[in-house]
This record gives C-alpha cells, sequence and structure tokens, in this order.
C-alpha cells in the first residue's frame, strides 16, 4: 500500500474558536489504539467537548469521542478514553508554564492526519466572556456585510 502524503483533515473542534481566545498553537502525535485508527481513517471523531489536561508531567487528550470501529472485536477501544498526546519535552514544559498562569487552557483545535500518522493541532488559549463573543460575531457580520456591498457594486 502506498504511503498517503498530505494532510487529511478528520475532525476540527468548531467551537474552540468562538469560546476562546487561540494564543499559541502546537501540532502533537497521539497515542492510538488499531481500531481508533481505523475509525478515523473512516472520518469518525466528534471534537466537541475535547480539552487537556497535565497528568504526571504528560499531556492527555480527554473527551474526545472515536466511535468503535464496526468491523471491530472484542478487541475494541472505549470510545471516549483518555489519550496521550506526544511532545517534546521543551514544548510540555512550555504549555504547563503557561497553563500554571490564570485562565489559560489547552485546547484541541483540529484532528488529523500527516504522511499517514495522526496528528491533532492544539492551543493555548483563554476562554472568552460573553461580550467577547457577542462582539467577534457583530464583526463577522460586518465583514460578511461590507464584502457583500462590494460585490454588488462591482456587478453594475
Amino acid at each position: 500500500m502506498p504511503k498517503e502524503s498530505g494532510r487529511k483533515v478528520v475532525a476540527t473542534n468548531r467551537k474552540a474558536r468562538h469560546n476562546y481566545h487561540v494564543m499559541d498553537t502546537y501540532e502533537a502525535g497521539i497515542a492510538l489504539m488499531g481500531t481508533e485508527v481505523k475509525s478515523l481513517r473512516e472520518g469518525h471523531a466528534s471534537m466537541v467537548d475535547g480539552f487537556c489536561t497535565f497528568y504526571n508531567d504528560e499531556l492527555w487528550m480527554e473527551g474526545i469521542h472515536i466511535p468503535e470501529y464496526h468491523q471491530g472485536s472484542w478487541t475494541n477501544h472505549a470510545a471516549r478514553r483518555r489519550r496521550k498526546l506526544l511532545l517534546h519535552r521543551d514544548e510540555l514544559d512550555k504549555i504547563s508554564q503557561k497553563i500554571r498562569e490564570s485562565g489559560f487552557t489547552v485546547v484541541p483545535l483540529q484532528l488529523y492526519f500527516l504522511d499517514g500518522r495522526a496528528k491533532v493541532e492544539i492551543a493555548i488559549a483563554r476562554g472568552k466572556k460573553d461580550y467577547d463573543k457577542r462582539q467577534t460575531l457583530r464583526e463577522q457580520q460586518d465583514k460578511r456585510e461590507s464584502l457583500r456591498e462590494l460585490r454588488e457594486r462591482n456587478r453594475r
């Protein structure tokens, strides 16, 4: 079987950029079981409730739902188990230092395959307040309206 090349996105956390101010992003590998990889290759995953925490100086991703592989047997994985993220020690130290500061958290943004290997894009982020969310929506609507007006003006 030829080796895959390029980036194939499996799942995105669409609410992450709505609920958080993204400060910094990292690419991490994921320690997966065989049936999890097969299920991901079919495009089955949900990152809605995903978050990352530190246990014993290691970064773990929780709340990600990777359904059981439909052709799996009793060796199938648990759908919402904790999964270890693979990063260099210096990256882990930077992330843990940022998390110790008040208000920062680690949020998974995207789950994808890069050259045949499962990767996750994680972000150091700070939670948005309700008024920040409303302001962001207002800015997006204003931008959409200005583009619409520009398009109409160019048609004439």
